[in-house]
């Protein structure tokens, strides 16, 4: 496995990817950081891509997308090399995955370009990333490869698929309903559930298209894994509120604008009643009977 230990010397990518000057000249890299302007990281959207998607670089988890306004992105012919950028917590960093790489065959207007996968390079989708600074261009995430193939290193090449950030700390907690929903069926992230499941705690859940909020907190045992387990499982964890949400709007609601916050966590033997006491603080805090959804 290639990894970044003290005192290494950087891969460069150029010497992974081993392309001739006239494959570089006709290639592309493209660097998917969000779901549109302001939308959730990309890497969410990969993870979501089935493993055999993922695997095989399949269209579907990167986004080829052949259009720049009215200008094409690619040309019929190119190559185009696809990462996604890692993240941490609401943090982006300078590390991107590998996902794919393909021929391009056709450029539909306003759509997905049609591709054809380059199979040599599976081995390396989802497995390898690399260190590169994408700069200033926050418009655009398609490149000609030449302008980074000379800067980008690799940092490592993990030895199974990319399962998603670990577990970085209780003050980073702010997950998506999806993305809790994929941690609890221990499909992404496995360090945290075993990390939820060790602490008591108050927490916030979020609608994001209405702005209201839920105030609750988990102080028996299983801790906070336990009282989010049962979101989702029911949706509406027996309260009232989210009930009579859940009976107007459905389960697919709250999978596309839920989310899940941790605001304050304590050790499973903190007093309970104590917990509680910071539960209602909260609620007076941020006006969740009047505002939100809580009822009592």
């Amino acid at each position: 496995m290639f990894g970044r230990k003290a005192g290494a010397v950087d891969i460069p990518l150029s010497s992974i990817l081993n392309l001739t000057e006239e494959q570089i000249e006709n290639s592309k890299i493209e660097l998917n950081a969000t779901q549109g302007k302001g939308g959730p990281p990309f890497i969410d959207h990969w993870l979501d891509c089935s493993e055999d998607e993922r695997r095989t670089g399949a269209r579907r988890v990167t986004s080829y997308w052949g259009w720049y306004g009215k200008k094409r992105n690619f040309r019929v012919g190119q190559h185009v090399f696809s990462f996604i950028q890692l993240c941490r917590g609401k943090v982006m960093l300078d590390e991107w995955l590998f996902v794919s790489a393909a021929r391009v065959v056709s450029i539909p207007e306003n759509q997905q370009a049609d591709v054809d996968v380059l199979e040599r390079f599976a081995p390396l989708f989802g497995r390898m990333i690399i260190n590169l600074h994408k700069g200033q261009a926050f418009g655009r995430y398609c490149f000609d490869l030449k302008k980074h193939l000379g800067t980008a290193t690799v940092k490592e090449v993990l030895p199974t698929l990319y399962s998603g950030e670990t577990f970085h700390g209780y003050d980073d907690v702010h997950l998506s309903y999806a993305k809790l929903d994929r941690i609890f069926k221990r499909e992404i992230m496995p360090s945290y559930h075993d990390a939820l499941e060790s602490v008591t705690g108050v927490y916030c859940l979020t609608d994001t298209k209405t702005g209201k909020l839920y105030i609750g907190s988990a102080t028996g045992e299983g801790g906070v894994a336990a009282r989010w387990g049962s979101y989702l499982d029911t949706k509406h964890g027996g309260n009232k509120g989210l009930r009579d949400l859940y009976e107007r709007e459905g389960e697919e609601y709250f999978r596309k604008y839920f989310k899940f916050t941790l605001l304050e966590y304590f050790g499973m033997s903190y007093d309970p009643q104590k917990v509680l006491e910071r539960e209602r603080w909260w609620k007076d805090c941020l006006d969740t009977r009047e505002h939100g959804y809580n009822d009592n």
